[in-house]
């Protein structure tokens, strides 16, 4: 037996003395047995100095307090261990009567983090007739960590001050930032959302993903342009990455127009690891540009449109026949126009003054508009001249359409101040195109047209080439 547990001896200091981990041993009298050569490196203090005495603190303390190995020989209660590690160790997961800490010691190598851990040494009986105790140094992990920390300050900082609203979701989707410019627009504050995957209802009714939340899935195009068809583009900048565009409802008052972007975060290995999501109201921008549309359009109605009778103007004409020539020779298409002239203007004006002429052209308008069939158009040409163009009409149509229009205006009357009844008619003239027309030509066969209706008496309408 004696040679059995000297050879147990000879080999437990074999492996203690031949572990790269600082170990130190103790006895049930808290008296060094083991001291390897790792623990003297990283001590400075040789095994010579230390086995077999009790003074093992002077390695790490500036006054005599026990270490974690002493502590468990005793079998300390808990506040033992809070009065020397407060905050500062565990016990230990994978072994019972064994505790872990982690502490800095100021005077090793210009001060060093340790995490050490301490383990009871039993004998046969199961009675604690010693500890061992391993310490590695764990410094850069905790100045990576530190680092770390700082890092992810610095960007919290960052995030937070930024002006621009600006939301972080990690790989689950929970957010892990919130600004306060998120706060203010969209009215839910950081601490209700943080932690949580319901950065949906900031924005939306029901649950539906956001675009950070798309980009972390690195979802395919057709499953973004579900969710926001014709509002959103990728990226110029950075590949992963969308831009969109989207009316929200329920921001401010009457709703706002966000421009947002999201792009991927990644680790060192460029995984994608979360998503960064940013928004901007552009609201006014979007206001600006709605009415410079419609400024746009009211100057594009004014400069195609007769201020009197709202009809479009002899340059809008001239802009469109060409078209409709061109169509119409192309495809071999019937075209039809029309000239019309009211009958004795000039002594309607002369007899009731021009503002009772103009109510009798506004009419005249009307009753060509109410005429008109929906491809058709018309123009007022020039004084008390107006000209209807007919698309795929032929001679029939045309001249069905410019009867109904001469009877329905001959049957009109205008109101003089006096209570008159101011009567008028107009006389047509109707042209169908050929595939040699102009402009000119087309309309000039027409103007002739209704001037032998002119000379035929007036209110009647006469196709181009009739006999006089």
């Amino acid at each position: 037996m004696p040679r059995t547990t000297e050879g147990s001896n000879i080999a437990l200091a074999q492996l203690v003395e031949g572990n790269p981990v600082a170990t130190i041993v103790i006895d049930d009298a808290h008296r060094v047995t083991h001291w390897n050569r790792a623990c003297a490196v990283l001590t400075g203090v040789s095994a010579a100095g230390m086995l077999g005495r009790s003074e093992h603190w002077r390695a790490f303390y500036d006054s005599a307090r026990p270490l974690l190995a002493d502590l468990v020989v005793d079998g300390a209660s808990v506040d033992e261990f809070e009065r020397y590690y407060d905050g500062k160790f565990r016990r230990s997961v994978l072994l019972d009567d064994a505790y872990e800490a982690e502490d800095f010691f100021p005077d090793f190598d210009g001060g060093r983090w340790l995490f050490f851990t301490a383990a009871a040494i039993r004998n046969a009986a199961g009675d604690i007739i010693g500890a061992i105790e391993t310490l590695q140094d764990v410094t850069e992990r905790r100045r990576a960590e530190a680092a770390l920390r700082d890092s992810e300050a610095y960007l919290a900082q960052i995030v937070d001050g930024s002006s621009v609203a600006t939301l972080v979701i990690d790989a689950a989707h929970r957010v892990t930032h919130w600004n306060r410019a998120c706060e203010v627009m969209t009215g839910t504050l950081a601490s209700h959302i943080i932690g949580t995957r319901m950065q949906w209802k900031a924005f939306y009714a029901s649950e539906r993903p956001i675009m950070a939340d798309l980009v972390l899935d690195d979802a395919r195009e057709d499953a973004v342009d579900r969710l926001y068809h014709g509002r959103f583009r990728h990226s110029v900048l950075l590949p992963g990455c969308y831009e969109a565009e989207d009316f929200f409802p329920h921001f401010g008052e009457s709703g706002r127009w966000l421009f947002f972007t999201a792009a991927p975060l990644r680790n060192a290995k460029g995984e994608i690891v979360g998503a960064i999501e940013t928004l901007q109201d552009v609201s006014e921008r979007r206001r600006a540009e709605e009415a410079l549309r419609e400024s746009e359009e009211r100057y594009r109605s004014l400069s195609q449109t007769d201020s009197l009778t709202g009809l479009y103007n002899s340059r809008y004409l001239h802009e469109r026949l060409p078209g409709e020539l061109e169509r119409a020779t192309r495809y071999s298409r019937p075209l039809a126009l029309l000239v019309l002239d009211c009958d004795n203007f000039k002594s309607i004006n002369d007899r009731f003054g021009h503002l009772e002429g103009d109510k009798v052209l506004q009419n005249l308008a009307d009753a060509i508009r109410h005429c008109l069939r929906r491809s058709d158009s018309a123009y007022r040409y020039g004084g008390e001249e107006f000209v209807v163009l007919m698309p795929e009409a032929d001679a029939v149509a045309a001249m069905g359409l410019a009867e109904r229009l001469r009877m329905l205006f001959a049957e009109q009357a205008t109101m003089a101040p006096s209570g008159e009844k101011i009567c008028c008619t107009v006389s047509i003239g109707v042209s169908c195109h050929r595939p040699t027309d102009t402009e000119s030509t087309l309309i000039r066969r027409a103007d002739d047209a209704s001037y032998v209706a002119k000379m035929r008496g007036k209110n009647c309408v006469v196709l181009e080439g009739s006999a006089d």
